[in-house]
């Protein structure tokens, strides 16, 4: 049995759940989710002392493919719901000598050490900002969000002699020693 599937979702005031068939939508202050959950699972909306709440089942308990997307399905539908209600954030910093982010229009423009400035197109659905030489994603989409994050990360990974690079607020980078000096003889 499913720790995690088997808890029951509160949905808050101002958001509106739905779901038709196999299809999810959540609805809320910044947005509206959709999802198309798979076939092994089944979301029930209800009421459970004057809050509304969405169940997630299975048909078969023991069935391992079936169990496998019980919790899966439940923390998409709750990521859902916080993201249309709060949103979703992350920051990267960039690190290094002349290495610089700005802003131009809706597409992030990175100087990381590239013998030319780096476009990055933000996607319909997020917002980014720059402050000095940290980025911020925002959005609604929990996994967007953090796909576009990784994508700006991958664009210059920091490295591990010097730190420079793009890395993600709390990151932490395990440094290396440079070359050893030879005693003098």
């Amino acid at each position: 049995m499913s720790r995690v599937g088997r808890k029951p979702i509160l949905i808050p005031n101002g958001v509106d759940a739905s779901v038709n068939g196999s299809l999810v939508s959540v609805k809320g202050p910044k947005g509206e989710l959709t999802c198309l959950l798979s076939p092994l699972v089944q979301v029930v909306l209800g009421q459970e002392d004057d809050q509304k709440i969405m169940s997630v089942t299975v048909v078969n308990e023991l069935d391992k493919k079936e169990r496998s997307q019980w919790g899966t399905t439940r923390a998409i539908l709750q990521n859902m719901i916080i993201g249309t209600t709060e949103g979703f954030s992350e920051k990267l910093e960039v690190n290094g000598v002349g290495y610089k982010v700005n802003m131009q229009g809706k597409n992030l423009v990175l100087n990381v050490g590239y013998s030319h400035p780096v476009p990055f197109a933000i996607p319909d659905g997020m917002e980014a900002s720059v402050e000095a030489n940290v980025i911020t994603l925002r959005g609604i989409d929990k996994q967007l969000v953090g796909e576009m994050a990784a994508r700006i990360r991958k664009i210059r990974k920091p490295e591990p002699y010097k730190g420079k690079g793009i890395k993600y607020i709390d990151e932490v980078i395990r440094r290396k020693a440079g070359k050893a000096q030879k005693s003098g003889e």
